[in-house]
């Protein structure tokens, strides 16, 4: 079971995890960052623009908060079993709020 949080505005939240990061295939400079949720069933890709070559890398967090809706399905039963095991590993070793 994932958990929602409510924020100050009464805005209902999910925490989703980093479960993967890597570059994108079509262009070297764009980081794509997934989350996940802690059970593997939903994530959320974001996608940054910097320099690989100078300039600092986008800071990426072990957890951010995110609206349910933002969330798509995991409809690959193994990827889904990689993201839960991974999130799981992000949660016990990290803080929400850690670089990582």
């Amino acid at each position: 079971m994932t958990a929602t949080h409510t924020t100050d505005e009464s805005e209902v939240t999910e925490r989703v995890w980093m479960v993967e990061r890597t570059f994108s295939e079509d262009s070297p400079h764009i980081l794509v960052i997934v989350y996940a949720t802690p059970d593997g069933e939903r994530y959320l890709q974001k996608e940054r623009a910097y320099n690989r070559f100078g300039g600092n890398a986008p800071e990426v967090t072990a957890a951010i908060e995110t609206d349910p809706d933002t969330l798509a399905p995991v409809s690959d039963a193994e990827k889904r079993e990689r993201y839960a095991a991974e999130a799981e590993r992000m949660m016990a070793r990290h803080d929400p709020d850690d670089a990582v």
